[in-house]
């Protein structure tokens, strides 16, 4: 049975405790985005770009949130096909969390064959490569990677399976898991295209089944999207140390891979952080409450300031009416998270205290 070699560095150890740091902050911030959709939405939208976008798709985040609306757009048909089907990629991980309880290589094929359908041809959709491929660095022609051959590929992933469906989850954080995940199925290249996209969501599959969905706010591949260098580098510091994937020492990836969880997962904790008040909120009020943007924005200046007047807050969201931040202040008022203090035009906005 395959058995990944690396060592737990220090770097390792710093990054998981900054992701553990950051989902604990996520998952347990008293306030939060409105039905915890916006996050979510965003998180989707910059999802699919991003994870297209790395394999040459050249569609704007403008235009992809427009195809994930359903608008047209003015841009090559197979761009918004690999849209539409990341789209469905990311549905379907969805739906395997909950219906599939073990790792295998029917959940691989079902990936790919949304990744690539209407894309590649018919018998070439979630299948198997049965040929040899060879990964060349455009414009120079050098071979950077050449992967197992074909026949060795089904034995490959099934041994990686059996690794991965047995391993305890007390033996191996989940993180290290998925990153492993990623590496390994990159390095054995299971199809002839869509290699990238299907591994990447596999190791989404991983995190959110062994509870590292994170309420599902974050986007891995902008990290690797904005920084393609340092990712195809992670890759070849492995690669080339030698043509037996079993024998690679996984150390720098793991650095590379867990230093992108925690990157991106503490982006979302400090944008959380703001749209939070402070720990006696939680204790205040006893739930969370669903917040608009602007309502956060009043309450980080209300909370920041220690006090604020409807002069003030009205130069916070200066694109609305004066009505519309009544309005915010009014349910802001309800829930119990302000309290007005006078009753005329100077009144006092501040946090409400328990």
């Amino acid at each position: 049975m395959y058995t990944p070699k690396y060592t737990i560095t220090n770097k390792i150890l710093k990054n998981i405790g900054a992701i553990e740091a950051a989902k604990e902050v996520i998952e347990n911030a008293p306030l939060v985005p409105m039905f915890e959709k916006e996050f979510q939405s965003d998180a989707v939208i910059r999802t699919v770009y991003h994870g297209t976008h790395i394999e040459g798709n050249d569609l704007t985040l403008s235009q992809t949130k427009k195809v994930l609306e359903g608008e047209e757009v003015m841009a090559r048909p197979r761009d918004v096909q690999e849209v539409i089907n990341y789209r469905n990629v990311v549905k379907l991980i969805d739906r395997l969390v909950e219906e599939d309880h073990m790792y295998s290589l029917k959940s691989l094929l079902e990936i790919h064959r949304e990744t690539v359908n209407k894309i590649v041809a018919e018998e070439k959709i979630g299948v198997l490569r049965s040929t040899q491929v060879i990964i060349k660095e455009e414009g120079t022609g050098k071979i950077i990677l050449s992967p197992p051959a074909s026949i060795e590929v089904p034995y490959l992933i099934e041994n990686f399976m059996d690794w991965l469906n047995g391993v305890r989850d007390d033996d191996i954080h989940p993180i290290i898991k998925a990153g492993i995940a990623h590496y390994v199925l990159v390095a054995i290249h299971p199809f002839v295209e869509g290699n990238g996209r299907t591994v990447r969501a596999f190791a989404n599959l991983i995190l959110f089944r062994e509870g590292y969905d994170t309420k599902k706010f974050f986007a891995f591949e902008e990290h690797f999207d904005q920084d393609l260098g340092a990712y195809y580098e992670a890759f070849a510091s492995v690669d080339k140390q030698s043509a037996d994937i079993a024998t690679r020492d996984l150390t720098h990836w793991l650095e590379y891979f867990t230093k992108a969880v925690a990157v991106e997962l503490t982006k979302i904790k400090e944008k959380i952080r703001k749209l939070s008040v402070d720990s006696r909120m939680k204790l205040n009020l006893g739930r969370q409450i669903a917040l608009s943007e602007r309502q956060m924005r009043l309450v980080e200046y209300i909370s920041e300031k220690g006090s604020a007047v409807m002069q003030e807050l009205r130069k916070v969201i200066p694109m609305v009416s004066e009505d519309t931040v009544l309005r915010d202040l009014k349910y802001l008022l309800s829930e119990g998270i302000i309290k007005k203090e006078g009753t005329t035009k100077a009144s006092k906005y501040i946090i409400k205290n328990k």
